[in-house]
């Protein structure tokens, strides 16, 4: 071994050996300036790998520059519900999950004395439908009216409810028999 190689790599044979064979290592080297060249005649830098320095010193430059830092990024991880929300908005679930929260969470948006004596039927059109339970409900709710829609809107959203519908109880019906006249029928006939 001549004193110019580095340690760690085998000797090579001297030009004069007699077998004709090439070590792996001859072989490999070979290949390699056979390589080199042929990316060299096609025009293209040899020599200039991943591990060169200039070009991990511009990596490590742009790495810096794209570091989210101390304040939130867009990459940084998610909460759930953000993650939930916009999969809800992309996919149009959002009345559903709307319609949902006002019907599941009543007794919470409303409290717990308004929620004994009224509950939500329906909502077509955001006009949300409530039953009371008696005529004096219905007309407490009807004036409470704007703070149950801002509570609404609180919990489920600007615009999922826009208005309220508040009925009483079922009135008795005086209609008698499957078959029905239309018009105000037989009032004071007696007399």
């Amino acid at each position: 071994m001549s004193d110019s190689e580095p340690a760690g790599r085998p000797a090579e044979p001297s030009s004069g050996h007699s077998s004709g064979h090439s070590s792996g290592y001859e072989l490999a080297r070979r290949a390699l300036e056979e390589a080199r060249a042929a990316a060299r005649a096609e025009g293209k830098s040899v020599g200039q790998g991943r591990s060169s320095p200039v070009t991990d010193r511009r990596r490590t430059t742009v790495r810096r520059r794209s570091w989210s830092g101390s304040g939130p990024d867009s990459r940084d991880p998610q909460p759930l519900g953000r993650l939930a929300g916009s999969l809800a908005r992309d996919r149009g679930w959002q009345s559903q999950i709307g319609q949902g929260t006002v019907f599941g969470l009543w007794d919470q948006i409303v409290g717990p004395d308004v929620a004994a004596h009224a509950r939500p039927t329906a909502l077509h059109d955001n006009v949300l439908h409530i039953a009371a339970e008696s005529t004096a409900w219905a007309t407490q709710l009807r004036y409470m009216q704007g703070q149950i829609l801002a509570k609404i809107a609180a919990a489920a959203g600007d615009g999922m409810v826009t208005s309220l519908r508040i009925t009483g109880p079922k009135q008795p019906s005086w209609r008698k028999g499957p078959r029905h006249v239309p018009g105000r029928g037989p009032r004071d006939t007696y007399g």
